[in-house]
């Protein structure tokens, strides 16, 4: 359904996911894939999820530790070019509060897949 190279890792998604029976799929993937997604199913509901600011995106992925220096260079030169992206997709979340975000995207989700 949708493929990219993301800083360097390969990532993608097969079409027979969501092909399965489902009432509601939800496929986290990056601006590239949603893109992609776009083109195959103009229906589909995108959400950008942004962190509150390029700053706090450094000192998330620094403090995390998982990552060495190259790669969050990598991680940080991709997130500049998706975050230009951000007036492409209909629906925004900020991630300053967890829960708050989560909670907002629960409700878009429910919007979308009533019971």
């Amino acid at each position: 359904m949708e493929h990219a190279v993301y800083a360097g890792n390969s990532y993608g998604t097969l079409r027979s996911e969501l092909e399965r029976p489902a009432r509601g799929i939800v496929l986290e993937i990056d601006v590239q894939g949603a893109r992609q997604v776009q083109e195959t199913l103009p229906e589909a509901t995108r959400i950008f999820i942004e962190p509150p600011s390029f700053d706090a995106l450094v000192e998330r992925l620094t403090a995390r530790g998982a990552d060495s220096p190259e790669q969050i260079a990598r991680r940080l030169a991709a997130a500049r070019e998706e975050l230009e992206a951000r007036d492409e997709f209909p629906h925004h979340v900020c991630n300053d509060d967890l829960e708050r975000a989560v909670a907002e995207i629960a409700q878009l989700a429910a919007t979308m897949c009533p019971p």
